[in-house]
């Protein structure tokens, strides 16, 4: 009995435990195959970097061969062959580009926390306002279940017409469709989440019921200098143009002289070994300058492609600003406007509160009909609907307004989580 007990409490635990922003965060964070994803190219580039500058450093070979004679001798040579590149202009260029590369891979990935942070934040959000919405579809249905009810007794007891009993059953049965929706609504949503976390969210806590408006911090204007400062993906492209423009450098560079260091030791041994060579290890040390004359136009053909994709990478650096702009400018536009909604969506649910109990005295005292009173259990069920969209897009509009400036970090989700409700 003990471990079915103790089986019961955890059950229970379980059940009752809800999961902040910052834990699911931190479970998107460990499991977010997107997140992973970036880090292993930010990894991969990093490589590519090393193996660029690879060129530069000693490379040092050993070679061991064997022969024989027909007469039976036979003997081996053993060649060690070590080699320093002192100039070459083409490799060192190549090395800048690499190191570009690998920072502006290192700039994708801070990109795609930050985007991270924000399709956890709206996969959250998003389970909760469906979650809202189930809620609200089944309190609307069973709304219109009861007034089902009292007009069925209404219409035994002689007090009513048979039309009223039907209209309110139509009522009730389009109210089922909408929470069959809501229901399946919630199970995707579910659904989204688990995608981030790699499991089933357990029980989420919602928003504050008395969630001020968040204040709207400077002008437009200020947060689009910021972003072109600060934008972790417009930095990315800036990287992009500066190593297309080092190997542009690079290719330009195959036309240049190259100069290196090399040390070559030969051994041999066995018995056709002449006999002023037996027991000698002759070194060689020589300066190797490499001129290339003619690579059938490989060199200008290299530097054209390279001046291409430079142009290529300017024009998605222009355009990637551009959006980004336009991207800052309507989220900041976005977090103004949620303020004002609302103030709107708390005052139409407060309105329609009131024009239902009202409605509702008005049908006891036979001066309001029964359509009257379900379209006035519609209109508060679709204001609630209503304030619940606004409440969680005003939180999400500033977290975008963070990652299109560049500046959603885990502060910023903390900011979030501490308007939650705590359980």
């Amino acid at each position: 009995m003990r471990p079915l007990f103790l089986a019961l409490v955890l059950s229970a635990a379980t059940a009752a435990r809800a999961d902040d922003l910052l834990q699911v965060w931190a479970q998107a964070r460990a499991a977010d195959p997107l997140l992973r994803q970036a880090a292993a190219l930010s990894g991969a580039q990093e490589a590519s970097a090393r193996e660029a500058r690879a060129a530069l450093l000693p490379q040092w070979q050993l070679q061991r061969s064997e022969q024989r004679q027909t007469g039976g001798n036979r003997w081996n040579t053993t060649t060690s062959s070590l080699s320093q590149t002192l100039v070459d202009l083409a490799a060192l260029r190549e090395w800048d580009a690499s190191r570009s590369q690998a920072s502006a891979q290192a700039a994708r990935l801070a990109a795609a926390e930050q985007a991270a942070r924000q399709r956890v934040a709206e996969a959250y959000f998003g389970l909760l306002s469906a979650q809202a919405q189930l809620a609200t579809a089944r309190a609307n249905e069973d709304a219109f279940a009861r007034q089902v009810s009292e007009a069925d007794t209404r219409f035994k007891a002689g007090l009513s017409a048979q039309v009223e009993a039907d209209q309110s059953r139509a009522y009730r049965e389009l109210a089922r469709t909408g929470t069959l929706a809501a229901e399946a609504a919630v199970a995707d949503a579910r659904e989204a989440l688990a995608e981030l976390t790699g499991s089933a969210p357990a029980t989420l806590q919602p928003l504050r019921q008395a969630l001020a408006a968040q204040p709207l911090p400077d002008d437009a204007e200020a947060w689009t200098r910021r972003a072109e400062t600060a934008n972790p993906a417009l930095r990315a492209l800036q990287l992009d143009v500066q190593a297309s423009e080092q190997r542009i450098s690079s290719a330009r560079a195959g036309h240049l002289p190259t100069l290196s260091l090399g040390v070559d030791t030969q051994r041999l041994r066995g018995d056709g070994v002449p006999p002023l060579d037996a027991g000698r290890t002759p070194t060689q040390v020589a300066l190797r300058l490499t001129v290339p004359l003619f690579a059938g136009g490989a060199t200008a053909a290299a530097t054209d492609r390279a001046g291409f994709q430079r142009d290529a990478a300017r024009e998605q650096l222009e355009a990637g600003r551009r959006a980004v702009m336009r991207e800052v400018r309507a989220e900041h536009l976005a977090v103004g406007q949620g303020a004002v909604q609302l103030q709107a969506t708390q005052a139409a649910v407060t309105a329609a509160e009131r024009a239902l109990e009202s409605t509702r005295t008005g049908q006891s005292l036979g001066t309001r009909s029964t359509t009257d009173l379900l379209l006035a259990i519609q209109t508060l069920a679709g204001a609630q609907n209503a304030q619940t969209q606004a409440r969680h897009r005003h939180v999400l509009a500033l977290l975008a307004l963070h990652r299109a400036a560049g500046s959603l970090g885990d502060a910023e989700l903390a900011a979030v989580n501490a308007l939650l409700e705590t359980r």
